[in-house]
């Protein structure tokens, strides 16, 4: 019978079986960890790669120390206290009145200069 002329229970029927071993056609506990192994590898490859994309940009707090200048001095301060988390020791007599307030410039460099304190380096 030629296989044009089969049905396709025929056709079935007329294959030989797998020749597989046993073994070979189911996977071992070593092979299944190895696949989730290399799962895990993967899917940290792709969350590093788009971490980048994905990940909030805080904005500089020296990029907006320029901002402030129109408020008052000790507005400014409290303002620049708040930007760093901390307020630079240079402006600190300035700010509890031991000492007159700096220029605007030398207020805006002393914030550019200071570090931003985080909340978990303290």
């Amino acid at each position: 019978m030629t296989p044009e002329a089969m049905t396709h229970d025929q056709l079935m029927q007329a294959l030989s079986p797998v020749r597989l071993p046993t073994p070979m056609a189911v996977l071992s506990t070593a092979e299944m960890a190895a696949l989730l192994a290399l799962g895990i590898i993967a899917g940290l490859v792709l969350a590093l790669a788009v971490l980048p994309f994905t990940r909030r940009r805080a904005t500089r707090p020296h990029l907006r120390v320029a901002v402030l200048r129109g408020l008052p001095v000790p507005d400014r301060l409290l303002a620049i206290a708040r930007l760093l988390g901390h307020l630079p020791a240079a402006l600190r007599p300035a700010a509890y009145g031991a000492a007159p307030p700096p220029s605007d410039r030398r207020i805006e460099a002393i914030a550019r200069g200071a570090r931003l304190r985080r909340p978990w380096r303290r």
